[in-house]
């Protein structure tokens, strides 16, 4: 620490945790005065009988709830229109994100929208000259149904450019949640392909926000706490899917992730994020193949890192090299590939993946600063 600089550090977000706390949620709203909310999911959620049964159960209650069911894949600008025109059409006074990070990273977004003027992107955070948002946004809760984005408990929300596939990130303390209900019994359905991808996804926020550079203790020790949990947990989630415990680590460890990278991210998320703009490719799944090719380009820079993690997760003789031992064994383990050829990359696009992850804003918390060149030697060793 600097004695001679100040911080700041901020936790806000209520958070109910735990089997069932689904059930206090239309209490809580009518508390706050919510009479209309409107509940935002995905496709594959809207399908299922929790979204249903939550509907029911908030009409029951007297409230009168609408669905916006738009939202598929890695969202994109006009899925966020059209559930700003269903929260106007049904005189919404309050926004439920129900699903994973997609969902609520376009439940924040339709929040937004629904009380600022102008394109969803005149507010994108690294935009120079970017809109503020001053205004206020309406009360919205998260409802995650996974365990991997953490985004429940995150300031910012992620949404592609529909022509581009550009990821563009809006960032505020406003696009807080004004409450998180984080039910891990919500999760115990989930297919082990998705288990394992966002728990990989959950696993690299609390590796990368713990390696990012700057001080931030607090949130080291949150992300600290996460990859333990994740250590213990992921690969028994996904092999014991009903096992309850298991998936309250996963999702504790994804909310842990998501309020640690307060303090940053690094190159793994910048090759992820040019995974998913070149290929569509699912995001957990882009950090579960790249953290062990990526993160191997910061031994040098913060070896002591490697080594308390290694050293967290109960390792016998801990070190850089036993830690990265451990995450290919863990990859093999939950079924994560460990090559891009073996999702349908091609040899021929990863100049561009390089071209659009030396772009992206995470890897300037790296603890080693990154050029295009060493993306290029990174995919090419991930390929």
């Amino acid at each position: 620490m600097n004695p001679v600089h100040t911080y700041q550090f901020s936790f806000p977000t209520p958070i109910f945790f735990g089997a069932g706390v689904r059930s206090q949620i239309a209490e809580h709203l009518r508390k706050n005065g919510i009479k209309r909310p409107l509940i935002v999911t995905d496709r594959g959620v809207a399908v299922l009988p929790l979204y249903s049964e939550m509907r029911a159960s908030l009409n029951e209650a007297g409230l009168q709830t609408e669905g916006f069911t738009g939202i598929w894949g890695n969202p994109v600008k006009s899925q966020v229109t059209e559930g700003v025109k269903a929260f106007k059409a049904h005189r919404a006074d309050a926004v439920i994100g129900l699903g994973g990070g997609a969902a609520l990273d376009a439940a924040k977004a339709i929040a937004l929208m629904a009380t600022h003027s102008g394109d969803l992107f005149d507010y994108e955070d690294d935009q120079p000259g970017a809109r503020a948002i001053d205004g206020e946004i309406p009360y919205w809760i998260a409802v995650p149904t996974t365990s991997g984005t953490g985004s429940e408990v995150g300031r910012s929300a992620v949404i592609s450019d529909d022509e581009t596939h550009l990821k563009k990130i809006i960032f505020s303390p406003k696009l807080l949640a004004k409450a998180v209900f984080a039910d891990p019994a919500l999760t115990l359905e989930l297919p082990a392909k998705i288990t394992a991808s966002t728990g990989m996804d959950a696993l690299t926020h609390c590796v990368e926000a713990y390696l990012a550079k700057g001080y931030h203790p607090i949130c080291d020790g949150i992300a600290l706490e996460g990859i333990r949990l994740a250590a213990k947990s992921l690969t028994r989630s996904v092999t014991h899917p009903a096992d309850l415990e298991a998936r309250s680590d996963m999702m504790m460890s994804s909310m842990m992730g998501a309020i640690a990278f307060q303090k940053g991210l690094g190159l793994t998320h910048s090759c992820a994020h040019a995974l998913s703009t070149v290929a569509d490719l699912h995001h957990g799944l882009a950090n579960g193949i790249m953290i062990d090719h990526a993160l191997k380009h910061n031994i040098t820079a913060v070896p002591e890192r490697f080594e308390t993690m290694a050293r967290m997760i109960g390792l016998e003789k801990p070190s850089a090299a036993a830690f990265f031992t451990w995450l290919q064994t863990l990859k093999a383990e939950i079924g994560i590939p460990s090559r891009l050829s073996e999702v349908g990359i091609k040899k021929d696009q990863i100049e561009a993946l390089s071209k659009i992850a030396i772009l992206d804003g995470c890897h300037q918390n790296n603890p080693r600063a990154c050029t295009q060149e060493d993306f290029l030697g990174i995919y090419h060793e991930a390929f």
